[in-house]
C-alpha cells in the first residue's frame, strides 16, 4: 500500500503527537491477552515459589522484605504525615456485604468500676472489609502455597500457614500505582483491566521502578465512581489487575499486592475461574493480599506531594490458624 504525503493543520499535528507520547491510552483498546484454564495451570508450575525459601516456609513472598528493605524504607518518612488505608467495618448489609459486622456492647459494674465491652462477630472476606488474605485461604488442587494440603485447614483453624505467621507485620516501601491518574480519568469503568503495559507506562511516567519487596497498589477509582453514580454488583463487573500481571509481579519479586477492590477484573476473562489471581499469588507466588482498600485518600495525598513512594505499615491480628484479618494498613509520608 502506497502512502502520500499531506499537509496536516497544526491541530491534528499536536493530537497525534499527544497520542504518541501516552501510549498506555492507545493500549487500553488493544485486545486482552487470550487465557484459558490451561494457561493458569502452567502458569501454577512455572510461577512456583514452593520450595524458595525452604521446605517448611510459611511467609512466602513476605521474605523478600528483608531487614534492609526495612531501613530503606523507614528513610521515606520525612513529614510525619500518617494516612489510613482502610474504611470503617460496615455494620450495615448491602450489595457487596453480605456479611455486615455485628457489634454489640455490654455494660457492666464491678464494685463500683463501671466498663463497657464489645463483642464483635465478623465474617470479612469478601468485597467490604478492608483484609489481609493469609496464604490458607484458597487452595488449588487440594494444594495451599509450598505443597500444604487443604486438610490442615480445620474448623478450629489451619494447622499451617495462618495469620499468625506474619506476626511481624509488614513494614516495607509502598507504591501507589493511580491507574486513573495516569490515564487521565476520574476512575476506571467496571470490567476494565489493569495490565502489565499500564503498570510499565506508569513507572515511565513516574520515573520510579517496582522492585524486590515492594507493597504495590493499585487504584482503580472503585469507591470515586460509588461515590458518584451509586453502587452495583461488583462480581459482575468490577476494574482490576488483569491475570496476565501475576508472572510480571513473580519476575519483579513484589511482597503483596493491594487494591481498592479485590485485586481481580470482574469477569475474569477466564472460563469458570472467577478467581485467578487469588490463586496464582496465595497458592503458586506464596503472596498475602491486601483486599477493599481505601485509597481515595491516599491518592491525594501522593497527587498533593507528587510522591508515589512511601512507608507501608500493616499489622494482622495474630488469630492462630486464621485465613486472614481485618485490616487498618498506614502509608507515612
Amino acid at each position: 500500500m502506497k502512502y502520500r504525503a499531506m499537509a496536516l493543520p497544526v491541530s491534528m499535528i499536536l493530537v497525534t503527537t499527544l497520542m504518541l507520547e501516552r501510549p498506555s491510552v492507545a493500549q487500553a483498546t488493544d485486545p486482552l491477552p487470550q487465557l484459558t484454564a490451561a494457561t493458569l495451570e502452567q502458569w501454577m508450575s512455572s510461577l512456583s515459589n514452593w520450595g524458595r525459601w525452604g521446605e517448611d516456609d510459611q511467609l512466602g513472598t513476605l521474605n523478600l522484605i528483608t531487614p534492609e528493605k526495612r531501613r530503606q524504607a523507614a528513610t521515606l518518612v520525612t513529614e510525619g504525615v500518617s494516612v489510613s488505608l482502610a474504611f470503617d467495618l460496615a455494620k450495615e448489609a448491602s450489595t457487596n456485604n453480605e456479611f455486615p459486622l455485628e457489634h454489640s456492647l455490654l455494660v457492666h459494674d464491678d464494685d463500683g468500676n463501671v466498663f463497657a465491652e464489645d463483642i464483635y462477630t465478623i465474617r470479612y472476606h469478601g468485597f467490604a472489609h478492608s483484609h489481609v488474605d493469609a496464604l490458607c485461604h484458597i487452595f488449588h488442587q487440594g494444594k495451599m502455597y509450598n505443597g500444604f494440603p487443604r486438610s490442615a485447614v480445620k474448623p478450629s483453624g489451619s494447622e499451617q500457614l495462618g495469620v499468625q505467621t506474619m506476626h511481624q507485620g509488614i513494614f516495607t516501601r509502598g507504591i501507589l500505582v493511580d491507574v486513573p491518574w495516569l490515564k487521565e480519568v476520574p476512575y476506571l469503568e467496571p470490567g476494565t483491566a489493569v495490565r502489565v503495559e499500564d503498570l510499565e507506562a506508569w513507572e515511565k511516567k513516574t520515573g520510579i521502578r517496582i522492585a524486590s519487596g515492594d507493597v504495590l497498589l493499585v487504584r482503580t477509582g472503585l469507591y470515586k465512581r460509588r461515590q458518584e453514580v451509586g453502587s452495583w454488583n461488583l462480581t459482575e463487573r468490577a476494574a482490576g489487575l488483569h491475570p496476565a500481571v501475576v508472572p510480571w509481579l513473580k519476575a519483579r519479586d513484589v511482597a503483596t499486592v493491594g487494591s481498592d477492590g479485590t485485586n481481580e477484573v470482574f469477569p475474569s476473562g477466564i472460563e469458570g475461574m472467577p478467581f485467578p489471581i487469588h490463586r496464582l499469588a496465595v497458592v503458586a507466588l506464596g503472596m498475602p493480599l491486601l483486599d477493599n482498600l481505601n485509597l481515595e485518600d491516599l491518592a491525594r495525598e501522593a497527587q498533593a506531594r507528587k510522591r508515589w513512594t512511601f512507608l507501608f505499615v500493616a499489622a494482622p491480628l495474630r488469630v492462630p490458624g486464621g485465613t486472614g484479618s481485618p485490616l487498618n494498613p498506614l502509608a507515612l509520608f
